[in-house]
């Protein structure tokens, strides 16, 4: 990723993750980096003391190597099962969400948009009620599960910018 690139992430990252813990009815942890080069997330725990997580990273981006990559981010909420959180001292814990995970693909222009939708996915989930979920602010194709709220969306912009270019 070159450095412009990087910079927009960590600026766009550092304000979702500020307006999410914000919006939440419920504390929200920020972490910072680590020494092993994970980037901040957010996370909190559910009404059945759940750990869940949001990361916000550049799916793809321009680097020295392909200067025309397209910049392409991801939002993924409960995925990469290598994550480490730090619980606070005297939190319950019943272990990581395996239960519910998904992920949205944005372009960096879209994804403050989608904060209060999130924010909304995550409370709709947490009270298992798919009918409380809002109209996404940008249109996007999603997977949908045979059962459940579905778990990858892209955005139609981040979805034909990602498939219009030439290899």
């Amino acid at each position: 990723m070159n450095p412009e690139a990087k910079h927009i992430v960590s600026e766009l990252r550092h304000k979702f993750y500020s307006n999410f813990a914000d919006a939440m009815n419920m504390p929200v942890s920020i972490t910072g980096t680590s020494y092993s080069n994970n980037s901040p997330i957010a996370s909190w725990m559910d009404h059945r003391q759940r750990l869940n997580y949001i990361n916000v990273y550049a799916y793809t981006a321009p680097d020295e190597f392909v200067p025309f990559r397209p910049f392409i981010l991801r939002l993924a909420i409960n995925k990469s099962a290598g994550r480490v959180t730090v619980i606070r001292k005297g939190q319950v814990c019943r272990g990581l969400n395996l239960v519910w995970d998904f992920e949205l693909t944005v372009l960096p222009k879209e994804i403050l948009d989608f904060l209060p939708w999130i924010v909304n996915l995550v409370e709709a989930h947490d009270k298992s009620s798919p009918l409380l979920l809002q109209s996404p602010p940008h249109s996007f194709e999603l997977k949908v599960p045979e059962v459940g709220l579905f778990k990858n969306a892209w955005t139609q912009k981040a979805w034909l910018l990602a498939n219009s270019t030439i290899s």
